[in-house]
């Protein structure tokens, strides 16, 4: 099973729901883990009897919520810690540098993202994350923004500083315009993920990040799966 880290303080529910749907629309069993302390799943994702702990079915996508580590969830399945995950990638949801540790993201072999915008907020709390971290991690900036400006990178490199982090050279940029944000807003309030209103960066970012993640799967065959959702198949 891969697993891979979505690391900060900016929202990032609805871009790892979005990614899993890609996913699973390409025939992979795909679990998403909320391990961050908001657990903003709770609140997006629609579950009849939510409990502390739960596993949830969303458009074919395991939700997971209020599970500390790998060890309770396979707890909560009924499989031993010795036995493997049904899944085939596992997508988690992080705000906290202990999550990083339980979940083991540091040795997954996967990138590893961190997710910002360059509100101070975003940046200083989610470089909080990241520094208290004890081992050194590679991570993929996914920068949310009106425009890609070099001095916004170079704020981010200079904040981080000192901190055990590598930063990939590839940057991931999604547009913050009101498009989007409508689209991801609409789709919260009517329970669906759907692509059709979404700006081409938004989808071309998305499909970027599926391709790293599928690294033996062609761009070709993933924006097939982004046609699809976009039909509503």
């Amino acid at each position: 099973m891969k697993k891979v880290g979505f690391i900060g303080m900016y929202d990032k529910t609805d871009l790892i729901l979005n990614i899993a749907k890609i996913l699973t629309t390409m025939k992979k069993k795909v679990i998403v883990v909320d391990s961050t302390l908001t657990q903003k799943a709770k609140y997006v994702v629609p579950v009849i009897n939510p409990t502390v702990t739960y596993i949830t079915d969303f458009e074919n996508i395991d939700v997971a919520v209020g599970f500390k580590d790998e060890i309770e969830i396979k707890s909560y399945l009924g499989i031993t810690e010795k036995e493997q995950f049904p899944y085939d990638i596992m997508l988690v949801d992080v705000d906290n540098s202990e999550a990083i540790e339980r979940f083991g993201l540091i040795d997954s072999g996967i990138k590893n993202y961190f997710v910002t915008a360059f509100d101070l907020y975003s940046l200083k709390k989610g470089l909080e994350i990241i520094s208290g971290l004890k081992t050194p991690m590679e991570l993929t900036k996914i920068l949310y923004a009106k425009e890609i400006l070099k001095e916004d990178d170079d704020y981010l490199n200079f904040l981080s500083l000192g901190y055990k982090v590598m930063w990939n050279d590839y940057r991931i940029y999604f547009p913050i315009e009101n498009g989007d944000w409508s689209v991801l807003a609409e789709n919260q309030r009517v329970a669906k993920i759907k692509f059709k209103k979404l700006s081409t960066q938004y989808k071309d970012s998305l499909i970027y990040i599926v391709s790293r993640i599928l690294n033996d799967i062609s761009e070709n065959q993933i924006r097939r799966a982004v046609k699809i959702i976009e039909r509503g198949v």
